[in-house]
C-alpha cells in the first residue's frame, strides 16, 4: 500500500493499533474538506503495529483529546513537505469538555453552560476526577 506524503498538514503518528478510528471520530475529521488518511495496523519496529492519521491541511488539533485517548502519540506539523514541529504528547493535567461527568447531581450536569472540567488525580491508573464533585471519570 502506498500513501503519498503531504505537502502541508498534520501527521498523527504512533497511535496504538485500533485507536485511530476513535481519534478520527473524536476530532471530527470526517467534517474536514480535505484529504484525510487513516492507516490502520501499519507495521512498526517500535510498537509492532500502529495507526497513523494524515491530514492534508493546517488544522487545530485538540491535543487534550489526543493525550487522553492515547498519550504516546506524536504530532508532526508539515509545511512545504518538511516537518517544522514535532510534539510528543502525555496525559493532560486538565481536560475541559472532553469527557462528561456521570454524576446526575453534579452542577456541571444541571447547569448547561458550565464546562465539564476534569483533573488528573492519578497518572499511573490514568484516573480523572470532576473538578466540581470529585466523581471519577470512566
Amino acid at each position: 500500500m502506498n500513501i503519498d506524503s503531504i505537502k502541508n498538514g498534520i501527521v498523527i503518528d504512533h497511535i496504538t493499533a485500533g485507536k485511530g478510528m476513535e481519534l478520527y471520530k473524536l476530532l471530527d475529521l470526517g467534517d474536514l474538506d480535505c484529504a484525510v488518511a487513516l492507516i490502520a495496523n501499519a507495521t512498526s519496529q517500535k510498537m509492532g503495529r500502529k495507526d497513523i492519521i494524515k491530514i492534508a491541511t493546517e488544522f487545530h488539533v485538540n491535543m487534550d483529546i489526543l493525550g487522553y485517548v492515547d498519550p504516546g502519540v506524536t504530532v508532526a506539523i508539515i509545511r512545504d513537505g518538511e516537518i517544522v514541529e514535532k510534539k510528543k504528547l502525555h496525559l493532560p493535567q486538565r481536560l475541559t469538555n472532553v469527557i462528561r461527568c456521570r454524576n446526575p447531581r453534579c452542577i456541571s450536569t444541571t447547569e448547561q453552560e458550565l464546562p465539564h472540567v476534569f483533573n488528573l488525580s492519578d497518572e499511573k491508573s490514568r484516573t480523572y476526577r470532576c473538578m466540581y464533585c470529585e466523581t471519577k471519570a470512566k
